[in-house]
């Protein structure tokens, strides 16, 4: 071991600090296809104080920095790059405080995110973000993508719940950002700029989430479809009718056929599409709610509507969306889910390109996502090591994403950009915008130690 890296040990402690090429292997990947690279070292930190440390001798070191978490990502924000040290925060992992008279919970960042909702439940409150990954995901890493999840169509981001961060700038030092009061207006809202920064502009450290009261009552339903299309169309007519509510999700045949296979709870196979739709609220909203959603996906060709009897029978339900990633990884060597968002009155368009597409290129895709926002996950399932196959899959995919930006959409709607994104955000921004990006990452980073490349490409200044 160098001089400079025994100096990072002592900042670590034992245990803390990670050197062979064996124990580097788990940390040269996240959960992007196709991005892999063993970093320097892994540091460990348990503590800020440790995590500032660490920055510092990285500075002093001329070493880039990758923060790290439960290294869930689809974006390749994770992904280290050569030589870089990869700040793992698992070990800042706890529940620091839940105060039900502000509805607020104080976290560490490595605490995993269903976690979060766990504890709220204690006290009858709730988080609502709850992307595909919340059993093992971390908050801290929902907070530097920004994750969304099922929930978000009623109740918003990771950003919506965020009141407050402690944060390591990329000279050590260590900034708090927010606070408790619902309402501050107090100077620029700094710490949205690192929400969603992806590691590019500090390392959170601390987190203060807003908390709502728990719902009272909830109903799920489960609507089959003949066509794809159709099932797009309902899930506008919805919307047009002023129905916001909780979950609204698409799955597509392919999927539920994968899901039923994974999972042996029923689903119908023979659909071409089905929708999970909740609501949540007090009960009789909610009866009012369902009762209305129900007649609107029958008057758009639902060809059978099944409604969850209690509680168990709903989360049955839901499993075929929640396992939907999980089920399509089984497929083939490679699954590569995709995250595009276009506005919702374009979905039915978008989700028949999307099927157009696939068959042009002679690709299998896996469409389901989060439509009642728009947010579509086209998944390739194909195999990495068939260079032929992935030229098709990598033009398939360039195609999708003019379309999305041809109908007015976004390139990612809550997985980040990372590398596996960040030229296709060139071609979603103007000059002006994107230039702002580079502006900002100079003023917090004008060294490009933290997690550089990612996002975008900084030239020197």
């Amino acid at each position: 071991m160098t001089p400079a890296l025994r100096a990072l040990q002592d900042i670590v402690g034992p245990g803390g600090l990670l050197t062979d090429r064996v124990d580097l292997i788990p940390y040269s990947f996240d959960g992007t296809a196709e991005l892999y690279q063993l970093p320097l070292a892994v540091a460990l930190p348990s503590e800020t104080a440790q995590v500032a440390a660490c920055v510092r001798w990285a500075r002093e070191n001329g070493v880039t920095v990758v923060t790290r978490g439960s290294g869930t990502g689809l974006s390749g924000g994770s992904v280290p790059l050569p030589g870089c040290l990869v700040l793992c925060l698992a070990r800042l992992d706890k529940i620091l405080e839940v105060d039900p008279l502000n509805l607020t919970l104080r976290a560490q960042p490595g605490v995993i995110t269903k976690e979060i909702d766990d504890e709220a439940a204690r006290q009858g409150l709730f988080y609502p973000p709850d992307p595909g990954s919340m059993k093992i995901s971390t908050i801290g890493g929902n907070v530097a993508e920004n994750s969304g999840g099922l929930r978000g169509l009623k109740y918003g981001v990771t950003r919506d719940y965020v009141m407050a961060l402690e944060v390591v700038l990329a000279d050590g030092q260590i900034a708090r950002l927010g606070n408790a009061c619902v309402k501050d207006v107090a100077g620029y809202s700094l710490k949205d700029l690192f929400i969603g920064s992806e590691g590019t502009l500090g390392v959170i450290t601390e987190v203060l989430l807003k908390l709502l009261p728990r719902p009272a009552a909830r109903k799920t339903m489960l609507a089959t479809f003949s066509s794809m299309r159709a099932a797009a169309e309902a899930i506008s007519a919805i919307i047009a009718a002023r129905i916001i509510p909780c979950t609204l999700e698409f799955i597509d045949q392919t999927t539920l056929q994968c899901v039923e296979d994974y999972t042996r709870i029923g689903l119908p196979t023979h659909a071409a599409a089905v929708l999970l739709i909740e609501t949540d609220g007090h009960p009789a909203a909610v009866a009012d709610e369902a009762a209305r959603m129900e007649e609107i996906v029958r008057r758009h060709g639902a060809d059978e509507v099944q409604v969850a009897a209690d509680e168990a029978h709903g989360a049955k339900l839901a499993m075929a969306r929640r396992q939907a990633f999980s089920a399509l990884a089984r497929v083939r060597p490679t699954t590569i889910l995709e995250d595009v968002t276009v506005p919702r009155s374009r979905l039915a368009e978008m989700v028949g390109f999307v099927s157009e597409t696939a068959q042009r290129h002679n690709l299998q895709i896996a469409t389901f996502g989060h439509m009642g926002d728009g947010n579509l996950h086209p998944t390739f399932l194909t195999n990495e090591r068939d260079l032929e196959e992935m030229r098709r899959v990598h033009h398939a995919l360039s195609e999708i994403v003019d379309k999305t930006i041809a109908l007015g959409g976004t390139v990612t709607g809550e997985h980040g950009v990372g590398l596996a994104k960040k030229d296709y955000l060139k071609r979603q921004f103007d000059d002006a915008s994107y230039g702002l990006l580079r502006c900002v990452k100079r003023a917090l980073d004008p060294g490009n130690l933290l997690n550089p490349g990612k996002i975008f490409d900084l030239e020197p200044a």
